[in-house]
């Protein structure tokens, strides 16, 4: 494949067209849209306007969980300058006793997660973190300690200590949901408040276990959504968990080849009902790059499934690039049913896999049609994802949202892009 040099997907955005916190109301956020080489400009209620009954809307359905654990070390656990007392422990996804997001939220008593940690210089080997913690009546003593320094395990253990059985049957999203502190995106320059856990949330979120929201559906509401189903727009939601890694800038080190950045694996989740939407759709849009990279890695999998006989649900960063340009690839029909198939003869109603696909400028969509979006940041994979779609009019997007006062990143305005 052909190199990428990063200095081709950047563009200058100043700090103060960042947004910094949300719209009072979701859906009056500006809304662009481009459609073979045209742009307007309307406001995100207009949606419908663009759509028509041929399109299905794929939702990414996770629900961000207040993934900033912070825990005080006691005055006796601290240096002689009592600096250094705060350690954060970021979660990222879970190891044991399951790498299923979802039932890793549902654990109780005890449980592993690869995190980022916070101050770790200052949290010594054998030092065991503790926090008091009052929920449904019960005053629960949580735990934590590493692991595994090297790679960063943090094993989080709860117990009711006023009970002679020191056993607690809260699960562990609960404890995360009341120790737990909102995951700003580190663009946003303020402390979390209580009303981010509304407003960093999509209206429709179920699964818990994202650590990063999926900000394009942050602008639907429920009259939004009665809108699309009154002009007959099926919607579908999917889940993938959001990972850390998805708004990180592509490091300098890499920006010659931007092919060599590390993309972190998402967790999947999807339900023979998403395979059938997806089969049975004429025109798919995506609400979000993560439903897109969803929709897209599903592809992918379902033609492992038939050029590779592999039914190991994991869509590596450059599978859609290793299929030699004489591979008589699959379409999206064939592929999809070739996932059903393996569902029904492994009598299997749900999968859970993995993707760290890359969606890079040369890359061949063989799902999405269209894609509703905010404005990301320069030098990232999600602008390299945006060029993938829609070619170098991406720059005369960027340019033009500036030109006219969008607002960028998680709590800017919105846009939609048709392919």
């Amino acid at each position: 494949m052909e190199k990428i040099n990063l200095e081709d997907y950047t563009y200058n955005l100043p700090n103060e067209r960042i947004a910094q916190n949300p719209l009072e109301k979701r859906d009056t956020s500006k809304f662009l849209v481009y459609k073979k080489g045209a742009i307007s400009h309307h406001h995100f209620t207009e949606i419908t306007d663009f759509l028509n009954e041929d399109y299905t809307l794929y939702f990414n359905n996770t629900k961000v969980i207040p993934a900033r654990l912070l825990f005080e070390k006691k005055a006796t656990q601290r240096g002689q300058n009592g600096k250094g007392a705060t350690i954060e422990i970021f979660l990222l996804h879970p190891i044991l006793p399951t790498a299923d997001v979802s039932e890793a939220m549902l654990t109780t008593g005890k449980c592993t997660w690869k995190c980022v940690v916070g101050n770790l210089k200052r949290w010594k080997e054998g030092l065991i973190l503790e926090r008091e913690l009052e929920i449904d009546n019960q005053t629960i003593l949580i735990q934590a300690k590493i692991a595994d320094r090297k790679e960063l395990l943090i094993e989080l253990e709860w117990k009711n200590i006023n009970s002679d059985k020191n056993n607690t049957e809260i699960p562990f999203v609960d404890i995360v949901g009341k120790l737990g502190v909102m995951p700003l995106p580190p663009y946003i320059k303020r402390n979390a408040e209580k009303k981010d856990a509304a407003t960093y949330q999509t209206i429709y979120s179920k699964a818990a276990g994202a650590v990063a929201a999926p900000t394009a559906g942050l602008h639907f509401t429920e009259t939004v959504l009665q809108n699309l189903a009154k002009k007959n727009i099926q919607t579908n939601e999917l889940t993938l968990h959001v990972g850390a890694g998805t708004f990180q800038p592509v490091k300098k080190e890499n920006a010659g080849d931007v092919v060599t950045h590390t993309m972190h694996c998402e967790q999947i989740v999807v339900t023979k009902e998403n395979i059938k939407s997806i089969i049975d759709s004429k025109k798919v849009a995506s609400v979000g790059t993560t439903s897109m990279r969803t929709l897209e890695s599903l592809y992918w999998y379902g033609t492992k499934i038939l050029l590779k006989q592999d039914t190991a649900f994991f869509v590596e960063k450059l599978e859609p690039y290793s299929y030699d340009a004489h591979s008589k690839l699959p379409s999206k029909k064939e592929s999809f049913e070739a996932i059903l198939k393996y569902m029904d003869d492994s009598n299997q109603d749900k999968l859970t896999g993995e993707t760290e696909i890359f969606i890079l400028p040369s890359y061949t969509f063989h799902v999405c049609d269209a894609l509703v979006t905010n404005f990301h940041m320069p030098e990232t994979t999600l602008i390299l994802l945006v060029a993938a779609f829609i070619g170098n009019d991406w720059k005369k997007i960027y340019q033009t949202a500036l030109d006219n006062d969008y607002r960028f990143l998680s709590y800017g305005d919105s846009s939609l892009l048709f392919l």
